[in-house]
């Protein structure tokens, strides 16, 4: 047999096991596809040099990444907080569809509903597919649900070190702080994620693999090094825009969703001059593990794989940072739903921005397709190879961001437009209103657009699953149990 009757044959063989709904276990992955590295960064916002979230953030190996492949500069989560967010883009499923509206326990995620039950992970698919899995650090919630990985790096309880007591926060229910500590990188769970990862890299492997990073900055506590913090010296750091009465004029059930009674607040921090530091110690964490993401991209190009290895860089959610008068993600606008997603791959174009509104529920059937596996017909995302083909091509979708039950944020190109589920609307303009200062759902002229808007709603809303909980403030605490 010639080889191209050979490539034909295996690719109907292929064809014809994905059309029959058998597992993809019996599927050999080629020694010559293309590997994986994820690489997961936990409450990482638009506060990177190529996203331009802040002037004085120092970011150049993400900023590197984002030359080298594609960033995607208007991407959003399905959840704003960990949890569900990540169960989402593991899975392959939206909130409204698994009931997973709040944190879930890794090992719950399985049998939280009907629909969890039939799902296959995103790294069970290339398992499945022939490919080795390996990962550390923060993937799911936790790490990932035990026993899905073939080689496991675990992750260190909590969110690192921390001083004795609080420096400058001492809410209860949160571990948010800021300050410089501990002493040395060496202390920092971080810095262990990217060190073993590397040594995965220098590692010979004989089938193709997918390798997962998780980092846990700059989730809070944001404590990093004192070096990481004279990078950013004090008298000269940079708030955000701030508008007083941010709130006025959101509905009433968009103030209780969004309520964080144990964050601090834009006001807080101006009467008690922690604003600044606040600031300081967020961007002090991203270039922290800025310089560990670059550490691991340096140890890919310095490896066998650096040729052959698709990357891909994203986030569970954003961050207000006093925006709207909060210090919180737990919230549908875009501050909380908008993060980093950069993807690169071999034979790729690089330095390229695409602004179509994406979803990290994308993510999942794209590397499918960057690997050339078979589709998962359970995936509710979509490629976005197409986009990384012709990054202003046409793209018909929104994005869609799910904060409990019958909560949904649509974003488009051009709108964000909220639907709560007592009927309560929000709709800002980002041509004119970056920010999200101007809420424009009561005005006269929008109908059509709102109803435009309307149609990218989830038309299935599933009630809680039993196994999601959270208590962030009272709305919660009635519509979670």
């Amino acid at each position: 047999m010639n080889r191209r009757a050979f490539l034909k044959k295996s690719c109907l063989s292929l064809t014809a096991i994905a059309a029959s709904g058998c597992l993809s276990s019996q599927v050999k992955a080629n020694p010559s596809q293309p590997n994986v590295l994820m690489i997961c960064i936990d409450d990482l916002n638009d506060m990177i040099g190529c996203m331009k979230g802040h002037p004085q953030v120092k970011t150049p190996n993400i900023d590197r990444l984002a030359e080298q492949g594609t960033l995607f500069i208007n991407a959003h989560c399905q959840a704003p907080i960990c949890g569900p967010s990540r169960a989402s883009l593991m899975s392959g499923l939206r909130p409204s569809t698994t009931g997973i509206y709040g944190q879930i326990y890794d090992n719950k995620i399985r049998n939280a509903s009907d629909a969890t039950r039939k799902c296959t992970y995103l790294h069970e698919y290339f398992q499945q597919n022939g490919y080795m899995t390996m990962g550390i650090g923060k993937i799911f919630h936790h790490h990932v649900p035990r026993g899905t990985l073939d080689v496991s790096g675990g992750r260190k309880k909590g969110f690192g070190p921390m001083p004795e007591e609080a420096m400058n926060w001492k809410g209860k229910g949160t571990v948010t702080d800021w300050g410089a500590f501990p002493a040395r990188d060496e202390q920092m769970p971080d810095y262990h994620t990217a060190k073993w990862t590397i040594d995965k890299l220098k590692q010979k492997h004989e089938k193709p693999f997918m390798l997962i990073a998780g980092f846990l900055r700059p989730h809070v506590p944001w404590h990093v090094p004192q070096k990481w913090f004279d990078m950013y010296p004090l008298d000269e750091i940079e708030t955000p825009a701030y508008l007083p009465g941010d709130q006025d004029d959101v509905p009433e059930i968009g103030r209780r969703i969004a309520e964080v009674p144990m964050m601090p607040t834009a006001e807080w921090a101006k009467e008690n001059d922690e604003w600044r530091e606040i600031i300081q110690a967020y961007l002090a964490c991203v270039t922290f593990v800025d310089h560990y993401v670059g550490e691991i991209l340096d140890a890919l190009e310095n490896s066998d794989y650096g040729d052959n290895t698709i990357v891909v860089l994203w986030s569970d959610h954003g961050y207000h940072l006093g925006e709207k008068n909060r210090f919180a993600k737990h919230s549908i606008w875009e501050r909380a739903t908008r993060a980093p997603l950069i993807i690169r791959h071999p034979g790729g174009k690089g330095g390229q921005r695409c602004s179509k509104p994406v979803q990290m529920l994308d993510i999942y059937p794209t590397l499918l397709d960057l690997a050339n596996l078979p589709a998962n017909s359970q995936n509710e995302g979509h490629s976005l190879t197409p986009l990384l083909r012709y990054p202003e091509g046409d793209w018909p979708y929104a994005a869609v961001t799910t904060y409990g039950r019958n909560n949904h944020a649509v974003r488009t190109e051009r709108y964000r437009y909220i639907h709560y589920e007592d009927g309560s609307e929000e709709l800002y303009d980002h041509k004119s209103d970056d920010n999200e200062w101007h809420n424009l759902a009561d005005k006269e002229g929008y109908e059509q657009v709102k109803a435009r808007l309307k149609k990218y709603l989830p038309e299935k809303n599933v009630p809680w699953s039993p196994a999601a909980f959270l208590g962030v403030n009272e709305y919660f605490r009635k519509t979670s149990v």
